[in-house]
């Protein structure tokens, strides 16, 4: 008698969807997808690619590379994924170097990787030269103060250089879907 594998919750942090009208994936057709890979609990939040399921995969690259193959053929086009447990998403939450709580959503921000950068990558910046924006890295993850927003940011901008992040897949959160995200990933 073979044990089966424990179920984990994931998220799934989508790339660059339904911004400007491109690369559109409606919430409903991505359920199905992920529905049809054999994930449960399956749930998005928002319109930005953010969905959360539960799987007997512990993978989370594995995950990550069978959602993008179906979404390629379900779609038509390419879209960086990456697959988090809750429990890294509850450990990026609480290693927070910043005051979330008293800070807006949009002025804190989580860029997550798809492997752990080499800090020589951003020994380049100088950080200094950004304030009073600021950035910390964690396991696989880089937080960035913003406090006029990601939009406005010009240490987002230097962040996003490809000498910076070129073989790793990245995608940024503000807080507030962070959080969201820990909280729906929390067991059961």
């Amino acid at each position: 008698m073979t044990k089966e594998p424990p179920v984990k919750k994931y998220a799934a942090l989508l790339r660059g969807i339904n911004v400007g009208g491109n690369k559109k994936v409606p919430m409903a057709q991505l359920r199905t997808v992920m529905e049809g890979l054999g994930h449960g609990d399956v749930q998005t939040y928002l319109q930005s690619g953010n969905a959360v399921f539960s799987s007997g995969e512990a993978d989370p690259d594995a995950l990550a590379r069978a959602l993008e193959a179906a979404i390629e053929t379900h779609f038509g086009f390419r879209v960086p994924c990456l697959v988090v447990d809750g429990d890294h998403l509850r450990a990026v939450a609480g290693a927070c170097p910043f005051p979330a709580a008293e800070l807006e959503g949009r002025q804190l921000h989580a860029t997550f990787f798809s492997a752990q950068p080499d800090p020589e990558r951003f020994a380049a910046l100088d950080a200094a030269a950004f304030l009073p924006e600021e950035y910390r890295l964690g396991d696989r993850v880089l937080y960035l103060y913003a406090p006029d927003g990601l939009g406005r940011s010009k240490l987002a901008e230097a962040l996003a250089r490809p000498a910076v992040v070129k073989g790793l897949d990245v995608t940024t959160r503000n807080w507030n879907t962070v959080v969201k995200l820990v909280e729906l990933t929390a067991a059961p």
